[in-house]
């Protein structure tokens, strides 16, 4: 047998035992969220920390959002994750964490009632998206707009049925928003009506509004 020959086969077995431990996932996160209906899907960065205006207004969020019935989750991680785990646990209903593992800087946040622990990130967004009757952005990084357009796309696409997409932070995410709009939209490589597809909030009241006109309790 060649070199090239075994190397072809030792990943080959490597890969077919792989697929059972991404299998083992997908199994341990469908039994675990299968009953967590409403859901509201929260992201942001995790880098802010308590006293932070973005972590207290998703504290606010999250309560309000528990108070009018729904559930809440997470990636189950530090600052805003945490924050709105926090929201949730405070007034009483299911508070859940996906958390994801990462080398550098997550651990589950302490606020998570219901947690589920994901090798693989593409896993964990089926689940942050299959579970979920909205998504709620508020100011992060590269993983949350990878959240963000990752649903988006699947709307656009319809690949799932359309839910709210709410960014908050008009401060943060306009100049983005207007980019889309100027470059993207210009140029024809979307839409028109998936301008539509995201709406920028500042008053947490609001974001609660808009998730209740089109969600069901």
């Amino acid at each position: 047998m060649s070199e090239k020959q075994y190397l072809i086969d030792v990943l080959t077995v490597h890969d077919s035992w792989r697929l059972f431990k991404i299998l083992a996932e997908f199994v341990d996160g469908f039994e675990t969220l299968s009953d967590i209906y409403p859901c509201v899907s929260i992201f942001g960065s995790s880098r802010v920390r308590p006293g932070d205006e973005v972590y207290e207004k998703a504290v606010v969020i999250a309560k309000k959002l528990a108070e009018n019935g729904f559930n809440i989750m997470t990636g189950g991680g530090p600052g805003i994750m945490e924050a709105a785990n926090k929201g949730a646990k405070e007034v009483g209903v299911k508070s859940i964490g996906t958390n994801i593992h990462l080398p550098l800087e997550q651990e589950s946040n302490t606020y998570a009632d219901i947690k589920v622990e994901f090798k693989y990130f593409f896993v964990r967004k089926v689940m942050l998206v299959k579970y979920a009757q909205a998504y709620v952005g508020m100011p992060g990084g590269f993983g949350t707009l990878d959240e963000i357009f990752e649903a988006i796309t699947l709307i656009q696409t319809k690949r799932i049925k359309p839910f709210p997409v709410i960014l908050v932070g008009s401060d943060y995410w306009n100049n983005m928003w207007d980019w889309v709009q100027s470059t993207m939209l210009e140029r024809k490589l979307i839409s028109p009506k998936d301008m539509d597809l995201v709406t920028i909030l500042d008053d947490p009241d609001e974001v609660v509004k808009v998730i209740r006109r089109a969600v069901s309790v």
